[in-house]
């Protein structure tokens, strides 16, 4: 064998932030800070919709689980990249770097499936609103948030396996803040181009097929909306659409820069700078994005905050 005498990686070391060493600690607290007002957020949105009746809605559950989502898939990166931004040495062992690609892919991939779910919510409120309670009952919308789970699952124990059965014997320096697809592929000493197709499009159907599916459903909506004769009538339907909108755009268009490019024009410093912003400030601005500007949440947060300091009193 020619990797007879070659030592097996037992660790990778992360570069993610090695050029900014000076900066690390202004990171830090930059990050620390950021992480906290995103968990505080979605801990505000979650509780208020489970408090509150009157968001006991599909649109607010959908809701409900893309918060509880995000805070689950940043808690996967965030925290070990603040302790390794004050560390000396920023190391992860072989099973720990498995266990965070499985975790963050499974997480990101659901993602990708529960706003396409959302998408098709919002189908069905603005297109078949006489049946909406009937079409989005409970069972269904828990149907569809399994569904987009049990794909992230597959897809991410899918592509898990079969990076970290490919041999590791050379570097282990990962120029990458955590355990992300390319940075960690680069690493293998041989990759066979059926292991990089398929992972490829393992990708293609995680982005692709949810994306499809979200742009038929807004076809379908915008042509209901342009039959909508009153003005006031047309910006209420699409307003209950702009927050997915923006967030669908933001999710997509991250992702398809970092996993759908070919690999020649793999670049670590680029992901590095579009994964912090999707890991760390898409999750930040995602809830305020999808709540803190909607109306009828504000009330209810109101209402639950009132509730609060009166049982307090």
């Amino acid at each position: 064998m020619e990797w007879a005498n070659e030592t097996l990686v037992t660790e990778f070391v992360f570069l993610g932030f090695s050029s900014l060493a000076g900066l690390q600690r202004l990171l830090f607290v930059v990050f620390l800070l950021v992480y906290l007002f995103m968990l505080g957020t979605n801990v505000i949105i979650v509780s208020t919709i489970v408090l509150d009746r009157a968001l006991h809605t599909p649109m607010y559950f959908f809701l409900g689980v893309l918060s509880c989502s995000e805070t689950c898939y940043t808690f996967v990166i965030v925290p070990k990249m603040l302790v390794d931004l004050l560390a000396k040495k920023k190391t992860i062992s072989f099973l720990g770097c498995a266990i965070q690609m499985f975790f963050f892919l499974f997480l990101i991939c659901s993602h990708s499936f529960l706003l396409a779910a959302m998408g098709y919510d919002r189908y069905v409120a603005i297109c078949n609103p006489l049946r909406y309670t009937v079409l989005m009952g409970f069972g269904v919308c828990m149907g569809l948030v399994a569904a987009a789970c049990a794909c992230g699952f597959i897809i991410s124990l899918a592509t898990t396996s079969m990076i970290f059965h490919l041999p590791f014997h050379s570097s282990n320096q990962l120029h990458h803040f955590f355990c992300d697809v390319s940075p960690v592929l680069k690493l293998a000493s041989h990759q066979s181009y059926l292991n990089q197709l398929v992972i490829f499009v393992l990708g293609v159907f995680v982005l692709v097929i949810p994306l499809l599916l979200i742009l038929v459903s807004y076809v379908l909506i915008i042509s209901a909306i342009l039959k909508i004769t009153s003005s006031v009538g047309r910006y209420k339907a699409f307003s209950t659409c702009a927050s997915h909108l923006i967030v669908v755009t933001v999710h997509y268009g991250c992702a398809s820069f970092i996993y759908l490019r070919p690999k020649s024009n793999y670049s670590s410093s680029q992901d590095t700078l579009i994964s912090v912003s999707y890991t760390i400030l898409t999750p930040l601005f995602n809830p305020m994005i999808y709540s803190l500007r909607n109306k009828e949440f504000k009330s209810a947060l109101q209402r639950a905050m009132t509730h609060t300091s009166y049982s307090i009193n």
